[in-house]
């Protein structure tokens, strides 16, 4: 959809803020020359120039993404806008909505720099009064679970809809 200039988001910490609050994101590459796309959790970090998730090892987007300017869009809220509601007849269905896209390239992460991203990840989604406590849980078993994923981030280049 066109965005106009005047309802694009340029201040940082709002794009900052529409991203912790809207973590579900899909990430954009190429493999193999073919357009990919996932949906999963990313968190930002404080200093807002990195974004961090981790895939499924099993997920092959992982296996040619290094180095790749790669594409995050998170979705917020939207909804359909009626012609009804102007005051003419002059008029055509639009939709509102809140979307970032954030642009960057990706590095793999291992060891306590992974492990660190699934912490925080969970801290931010697991409820506080949750009989689940990350740092309760064996870390030889988590170490083992982490067999099964890739961890990244995405140094961010650019935020905006066009580049």
């Amino acid at each position: 959809m066109y965005l106009p200039k005047q309802f694009q988001i340029d201040d940082k910490t709002t794009i900052h803020r529409l991203i912790k609050e809207n973590g579900f994101a899909t990430l954009f590459s190429q493999h193999k020359g073919h357009p990919y796309a996932t949906h999963l959790p990313l968190t930002i970090n404080e200093d807002g120039n990195c974004l961090y998730g981790h895939l499924a090892r099993a997920n092959k987007q992982w296996t040619d993404i290094v180095e790749q300017e790669v594409l995050a869009v998170f979705q917020g809220p939207h909804c359909y806008i009626s012609p009804s509601w102007y005051e003419t007849d002059r008029a055509v269905p639009t939709w509102n909505y809140v979307a970032v896209h954030v642009y960057g390239k990706v590095e793999i992460l291992e060891g306590t720099e992974l492990m660190n991203t699934l912490r925080d990840l969970v801290l931010k989604y697991e409820d506080r009064k949750s009989s689940y406590k990350y740092d309760q849980v064996d870390v030889r078993f988590l170490e083992g679970m982490t067999k099964g994923i890739v961890g990244f981030k995405i140094k961010i280049s650019s935020f905006g809809q066009e580049k």
